[in-house]
């Protein structure tokens, strides 16, 4: 039976504003990325969202982002290879407070944002990061793009990893994502983004933007809980996974490259 991972950022919720259907959401996927403060949530958020996780036994991973609050650590900014990975690894600690004092542990680590993006292609941005990871504790599991150099790195720093693929984003002809600033670059439509998972899952493969074919080897599919819909497309995309024989369920340690 094939079996893939469905991931969700999460504890996106800042002081008085709320965001996302955390709750609700957590009943659907098997991993739960959590804002560690840096582009979005704060330290209750974390507490609560942490909390939730463990209770419907959702993989906990750290969702670290250049310090970015008002942008949502969508912008890029230059930051050396060492400010990335002292970065990376604050973030990391604080999340990992909130989990040991709840009585579970951390599973992965997925960056977020242009942090993410940028470490896609920059092999010392990626470097770094996988050293922070690393550094603080080698069994965690390092997410990435598929196909990208935050994987690699990864590899290389001696951790397990997991390729991450995107139901409502659409791809580039290279295998990266169509940046947002573009009017195409997140597919809105539901059946669009359901038949992509399943395109990936199944046979391996999504349409880039172009109309050509991008090879997509996933171990895990991410899913965004901002959208005011997420629950019910979480629900949407489960059932057509489980009607396809697809068993969802997060990496166990050992698994990955």
């Amino acid at each position: 039976m094939r079996r893939i991972d469905l991931n969700c950022d999460l504890g996106e919720s800042y002081g008085a504003w709320t965001m996302g259907q955390d709750e609700q959401v957590l009943g659907l996927v098997s991993s739960a990325n959590i804002a560690c403060g840096f582009h979005a949530g704060d330290p209750d958020t974390m507490r609560r969202t942490v909390g939730m996780a463990t209770a419907a036994g959702v993989a906990i991973g750290a969702h670290p982002s250049l310090p970015d609050l008002q942008g949502f650590g969508r912008r890029e900014m230059a930051v050396s290879a060492a400010e990335a990975q002292s970065l990376v690894l604050y973030q990391i600690g604080a999340l990992w407070a909130f989990a040991k004092s709840a009585g579970t542990r951390l599973h992965h680590v997925k960056p977020h944002g242009a942090l993410y993006n940028m470490a896609a292609r920059d092999p010392a941005l990626a470097a770094a990061i996988a050293a922070a990871v690393a550094g603080f504790d080698r069994a965690l599991i390092l997410v990435g793009l598929a196909g990208s150099a935050l994987l690699q790195a990864g590899r290389d720093a001696g951790l397990r990893v997991a390729a991450e693929a995107f139901v409502d984003r659409r791809y580039q002809a290279d295998g990266s994502l169509t940046p947002r600033r573009e009017a195409d670059a997140v597919i809105k439509d539901p059946d669009q983004a359901v038949a992509q998972a399943l395109s990936i899952v199944l046979h391996g493969h999504a349409v880039a933007r172009d109309g050509s074919r991008v090879d997509i080897a996933a171990d895990t599919l991410c899913i965004h809980g901002d959208k005011p819909d997420a629950a019910l497309f979480a629900q949407r995309l489960r059932t057509a996974l489980s009607e396809a024989g697809v068993q969802i369920a997060a990496p166990a340690v050992g698994d990955g490259a």
